[in-house]
């Protein structure tokens, strides 16, 4: 498991908040037990920090930060491509499963795969949105 430590004179004002941490990771399509493994910690740590039992440690803040920046880059690359598309479409996945078939150097689960679709929808109008087994031969 891995150690996270506040570097020394870590302000508190800039802790991350129990309720913070659980909606960022929801909003970023994953799972609990996923970010522990992503974090290297157990799937109890990652329920005790959104239960606010522990206080969630400067290291784990600034790996969910860089998780939120490398999905908005995600999104943002995606929106750009579609912007001048005359039909948008984009295809997401059922399972993990399904997803590391279709893409298997993406860590992320498929989970979050369809939050990143979820938001690049709200981004491009009219983008149509199909399961990777419902697209025409």
């Amino acid at each position: 498991m891995t150690e996270y430590t506040d570097p020394p004179g870590m302000p508190e004002d800039e802790r991350m908040t129990a309720a913070e941490f659980k909606v960022v990771r929801e909003f970023l399509g994953l799972t609990g037990d996923w970010l522990a493994g992503h974090l290297g910690v157990s799937s109890r740590t990652v329920r005790h920090w959104e239960q606010g039992k522990f206080a969630i440690p400067d290291g784990v803040r600034l790996a969910v930060e860089d998780l939120e920046q490398r999905t908005a880059g995600f999104v943002s690359g995606i929106v750009a491509k579609l912007m001048d598309v005359p039909d948008p479409a984009l295809i997401t996945y059922r399972d993990d499963e399904e997803y590391r078939a279709a893409h298997p150097d993406m860590e992320f689960p498929a989970s979050w795969h369809r939050a990143v679709i979820a938001r690049v929808a709200q981004e491009v109008p009219a983008v149509s949105i199909v399961f990777a087994d419902e697209v025409p031969a």
